[in-house]
């Protein structure tokens, strides 16, 4: 069973396992799109905050500080109201974080989770320690809890389906994206082909108005032999 939360932006998808053994499996079928929240050197529950679909697009990057950068950019465009709403949550599911004063909350993308087989059920280290980002002296806001701890709701998900289908919408999303292009570069060229022919019409339509009279002064035959050689 994983539990879910409806934040102040109903753009953005809440969850959270229910334990050490349901943390695992979310560890196996996050999406790119999850940010990862935790208690920072203490135990706490795994919180996840979905950002919209499409919102990680990485496809065709193959460079990795691009790849970086993108992921950056999709949780800076996460409003600070609910990155504290995240941080709170995560905060009141900690058994020794909720007691506390403050703490830190540290939260970073999905992506740079690093899971290996000696480490125990439900602990995950980082990719990368410096794409983590630290919310210092999280201190309670009881009335933020309040209000997000009376939308948890439990429910029973097929996990791996649910990765399966993602993907599968991710797929066709991307072909959309790419058939519309095509679509717009075809109809570019074609654009561009026709004012290539109207201003070859236009330049037919002028030569078609000129005239040579006057060119000849005389008239002869051996003029026109002449203006003739010279033209050619």
């Amino acid at each position: 069973m994983v539990f879910f939360f409806t934040c102040s932006d109903p753009r953005y998808v809440v969850y959270m396992g229910k334990d050490k053994y349901e943390n695992e499996e979310l560890l196996k079928y996050g999406f790119p799109e999850d940010i990862w929240f935790h208690v920072d050197k203490l135990s706490s529950a795994h919180v996840y905050l979905r950002l919209p679909p499409g919102s990680v697009d990485l496809a065709g990057v193959k460079d990795k500080a691009e790849a970086k950068q993108r992921l950056l950019d999709a949780i800076a465009s996460v409003p600070e109201e609910i990155l504290a709403e995240m941080a709170q949550l995560t905060k009141e599911n900690s058994i020794e974080g909720c007691k506390a004063a403050q703490c830190d909350i540290v939260y970073t993308p999905f992506l740079n989770l690093k899971k290996e087989d000696h480490m125990e059920v439900g602990q995950v280290g980082f990719k990368e320690e410096s794409f983590r980002t630290l919310m210092r002296n999280v201190a309670k806001d009881k009335d933020v809890v309040k209000k997000l701890e009376k939308t948890r709701v439990e429910k029973q998900v097929d996990l791996a389906k649910e990765k399966e289908q993602r993907d599968n919408e991710e797929r066709a999303r991307r072909r959309k994206i790419i058939e519309e292009r095509k679509k717009a570069e075809k109809e570019e060229a074609k654009r561009h082909a026709e004012e290539k022919e109207l201003q070859s019409y236009a330049a037919l339509q002028h030569l078609e108005k000129t005239t040579n009279a006057g060119v000849s002064k005389t008239g002869s035959i051996e003029e026109c032999r002449q203006i003739e050689e010279d033209f050619m």
